[in-house]
């Protein structure tokens, strides 16, 4: 064989390591929380969430006296025919456009924009002030808490929680984790608050968006996991690696032919 054939050929298998070589994903673009040594005690912040229109929200007031509070309490009429958004309406309080709800006795209270907490304090200080209740305790409780996760994740979907605190990586593990072809750079966060909508990107390969106040999720919350460039590349005319390792391997094996005739 020639010495320009043996040139030929190992210019050949050069291009076929290289491109190898850069096809494959790196530990930086996929491990999580890669500077999480770096990590000292920190405080985690919560913050309660508010209120929005078209929430439902569960009420219970109780006190010493038990038959005080009756009328200040939903009736339970669930059946077992019920739909889980059937249940949720007549366990709680749907929260109107213009942000209030109908409560009984009291009738309308205007509860869009306080957190439970907030809007606990407020109907006992009512119940007092009215003498309605002596020492009543009140408990209120979001009953539709959801986020949506969409993109590269193995259940994209919309997810409900009953839960106050959940933050992005327990939402994340409901949709089942991010697939391998996903961007670990690129995790985009849709949020709506007070009818103004913000966004925030997340690299989840860093800590350093801990202490934002993206760490826990918020209801209506909607998550979006882009694909990484390798996934975009293979969506191209070219297709998936392994197509152009068949055409190159092709290509070759004519080269080959043509080289040794």
């Amino acid at each position: 064989m020639s010495i320009l054939k043996k040139s030929k050929i190992k210019f050949i298998l050069l291009l076929i390591v290289l491109f190898c070589m850069f096809s494959c994903a790196s530990k930086k673009g996929v491990l999580y929380f890669q500077d999480s040594s770096n990590i000292q005690d920190r405080k985690i912040e919560f913050k309660d969430p508010k209120i929005q229109s078209n929430d439902i929200i569960n009420i219970k007031v109780s006190a010493l006296n038990p038959e005080s509070v009756v009328p200040y309490n939903i009736e339970n009429k669930v059946t077992p025919s019920s739909s889980f958004i059937d249940i949720l309406k007549l366990q709680g309080y749907l929260v109107t456009k213009n942000g209030d709800i109908v409560f009984p006795v009291l009738g309308k209270i205007k509860v869009v924009g306080q957190t439970t907490t907030e809007l606990e304090d407020k109907i006992k200080k009512l119940l007092i002030d009215g003498q309605h209740v002596i020492d009543p305790a009140v408990s209120v409780r979001l009953l539709n808490s959801k986020f949506t996760v969409l993109g590269d994740v193995q259940k994209p979907g919309t997810y409900s929680s009953t839960e106050n605190k959940v933050t992005l990586l327990q939402a994340l593990g409901y949709a089942g984790d991010l697939t391998i072809n996903a961007s670990r750079k690129d995790l985009l966060i849709i949020r709506e608050i007070d009818g103004v909508q913000r966004t925030k990107r997340i690299d989840l390969t860093t800590t350093d968006w801990f202490n934002s106040e993206f760490y826990y999720i918020k209801q209506n919350d909607v998550i979006v996991v882009n694909p990484n460039s390798n996934k975009i590349k293979s969506s191209g005319f070219f297709g998936s690696a392994s197509t152009v390792m068949s055409a190159i391997s092709l290509a070759l094996t004519a080269i080959l032919i043509v080289i040794s005739k």
